[in-house]
């Protein structure tokens, strides 16, 4: 008997096929899916815990920013032709058009941030990796199994040179927006 052997093959791709598959509604309507790395993720539904908290972020900075960040969630966030992550919630610089005619890319983001609670380890290691390499000036970790907050700061190649974990009791100054400070208790 012969036994034949076939490699397996992963198939990337870039961001033009991920776009036009997209427009062709190759996707189940209402799938979470990211394109990192060249490979199309599929990403754990979002649960009432994890959404309560974008929110939550939401109402808080939406106020604290009013007039000097643009707020997005859950939008695509253009890092390279083969990743376009959609993170659960970023500051973005002022743009005229609000990025109605292109993505926002890595140069446009003040904060990023990602609510974690089944995907922790995720966000922990290849999102964190992705973000660092693409000099994201600073990336909060909303980790909802520890009920702490992971900060990130200082970006160089595939890791950040700061790491600071807040809990209750704790304050934080957005350091790219005129020193905001925030009360970890209002956003946990």
């Amino acid at each position: 008997m012969t036994i034949t052997t076939t490699s397996v093959r992963k198939h990337l791709t870039d961001i033009t096929e991920w776009q036009k598959l997209g427009e062709a509604n190759i996707f189940p309507p209402g799938s979470r899916l990211e394109l990192i790395e060249g490979e199309i993720l599929e990403m754990a539904p979002i649960g009432s815990n994890h959404a309560g908290h974008i929110k939550r972020l939401n109402n808080l900075l939406s106020t604290l920013t009013f007039g000097k960040a643009i707020l997005s969630i859950k939008d695509p966030l253009r890092l390279s032709d083969l990743s376009e992550p959609e993170p659960d919630f970023m500051l973005l610089k002022p743009n005229d058009d609000f990025y109605s005619s292109r993505h926002p890319n890595a140069d446009d983001v003040l904060l990023l941030i990602e609510v974690a609670d089944s995907s922790l380890c995720f966000d922990q290691n290849e999102k964190l990796r992705l973000y660092a390499r693409h000099n994201i000036p600073e990336y909060w970790l909303m980790n909802l199994k520890d009920c702490c907050l992971e900060v990130y700061r200082q970006p160089h190649d595939d890791c950040f040179g700061e790491k600071t974990t807040l809990r209750v009791g704790d304050s934080i100054t957005l350091s790219h927006l005129n020193g905001i400070t925030i009360n970890i208790s209002d956003i946990l």
